[in-house]
């Protein structure tokens, strides 16, 4: 597995505020959030980026998306609405190489952001 931040949270190798984990999946806190409730749902498995991801990976990202609806309840954001947000690339703001979708809820969030 690479190098990356999440392989050492999935490693247990450095702290994370896990909310969620099963044998595909692990959800934790964003150390920093852009909205009151941001957590990161990732896999297990090393995808850098959705662009790697293969037809092979169709369940794994079905998952995921399942994971962060779980998260999302658990939290209380599933009735006021969040969003959800895959960067693929440097232009879009990806900064660790690991697949990842942001959870963002809590508040009234606008579009376009920022």
């Amino acid at each position: 597995m690479a190098d990356t931040i999440f392989a050492k949270i999935i490693a247990k190798q450095i702290p994370a505020t896990i909310v969620y984990e099963d044998e595909q999946a692990l959800a934790f806190r964003d150390i920093g959030p852009k909205a009151p409730v941001h957590i990161l749902v990732i896999p297990k498995k090393e995808i850098a980026r959705i662009a790697d991801a293969t037809a092979a990976d169709e369940a794994l990202l079905g998952r995921l998306l399942t994971v962060a609806n779980e998260v999302a309840r658990n939290e209380g954001i599933d009735k006021s609405g969040y969003r959800l947000v895959i960067n693929n690339g440097k232009d879009a703001g990806e900064s660790v190489p690991h697949l990842h979708v942001h959870l963002l809820g809590g508040r009234a969030l606008t579009w376009p952001p920022g």
